[in-house]
């Protein structure tokens, strides 16, 4: 069935398209999809785990996705009535958009819903590693004083940072930086931009006290942040990754921190959610390190589900769906 075949059935028969489903989810509720699914007359399913979300893809019309489930090919092939896949978020590494195409389904996401969120948390993450507020408050809680703490910070106005990605966030976060007369220097190259001189990426990895990525994961983009490149950062530099966990090899990360070749890092996102108990990362050194919350605020959320809500309904009306990858 074409998309433009289950929307013709939506106007004649809503309950031959399928079902609204839900993947797996931390929102506090899910309202504003409730009152969709009314106003289309569809049932909503809201799976509980990742087995109950894969076993009803194929009564969907439309699969909401979080971070907290993966859209895989075998789920494309199953699916019969599905007009949209539609991603809470920017992010869209845990999908199989080839998978998409090849079934002719759209996946669409909700870009800029946090952008302020998440630019803001790394800018603060960058700031405080950069004045080793991590290594002060570790030096108290084992009962030890101020020592060699801070020796090693460069000032605000003598401080190199590294934006790597300049869309919607790491403009954010490049303009507060210099807002606050760093030294700030930028590579994307997909993107023009002026506001920030541009600097080629192996010297930005290599000369720079703080670097914050803000690219997404590909394959080409796994493990950007290697043993090789931590190596050959500048000694003391601190690192800070709000945007996807695989982008740093983490064990090699964790390594370095123990060595002190990098003086901190700050991270909002990991290679798997939730952090291992055993993984190394949970006894680095000077590190901040937070659970995949940095798009939180007390606007971001209703943002962020209105959103998804509309592309839904552009969906279900075979209007143009808003920010398409497939």
């Amino acid at each position: 069935m074409t998309r433009s075949d289950a929307c013709e059935n939506l106007l004649t028969d809503p309950s031959r398209l399928g079902t609204i489903l839900i993947a797996p989810h931390q929102f506090p509720a899910v309202e504003r999809e409730r009152e969709l699914a009314k106003e289309f007359g569809m049932e909503i399913v809201v799976a509980p785990d990742s087995d109950s979300f894969h076993a009803a893809i194929p009564d969907a019309a439309l699969v909401l996705v979080t971070p907290y489930a993966r859209v895989e090919a075998e789920d494309f092939t199953a699916m019969k009535r599905c007009v949209a896949v539609i991603r809470y978020g920017i992010g869209y590494d845990n999908i199989d958009v080839e998978a998409a195409r090849a079934a002719e389904i759209p996946v669409a996401i909700v870009p800029g819903a946090a952008s302020e969120e998440v630019g803001s948390h790394a800018f603060t993450m960058g700031l405080a590693l950069a004045r080793r507020i991590p290594a002060g408050q570790a030096s108290i809680a084992r009962g030890a004083w101020a020592g060699s703490v801070g020796l090693d910070t460069p000032r605000f106005s003598e401080l190199d940072v590294a934006v790597i990605g300049m869309g919607r966030i790491g403009r954010r976060v490049a303009d507060w930086y210099a807002a606050i007369g760093a030294n700030v220097r930028a590579y994307d190259p997909f993107i023009k931009f002026d506001t920030v001189p541009a600097a080629p990426l192996e010297e930005l990895l290599e000369q720079s006290d703080v670097v914050s990525l803000h690219i997404p994961l590909t394959p080409e983009t796994r493990h950007f942040i290697s043993a090789d490149v931590l190596q050959r950062m500048r000694e003391g530099s601190v690192i800070v990754n709000v945007s996807r966990g695989g982008l740093i090899d983490e064990y090699a990360l964790a390594a370095a921190l123990h060595s002190g070749h990098i003086a901190g890092a700050g991270l909002d996102v990991f290679s798997q959610e939730p952090l291992p108990a055993a993984h190394p990362l949970r006894d680095a050194p000077n590190t901040i390190m937070t659970p995949h919350v940095s798009w939180r605020s007390n606007r971001a959320l209703e943002t962020l589900q209105d959103g998804v809500v509309q592309r839904c309904r552009q969906a279900l009306t075979g209007q143009p769906i808003s920010d398409l990858v497939t």
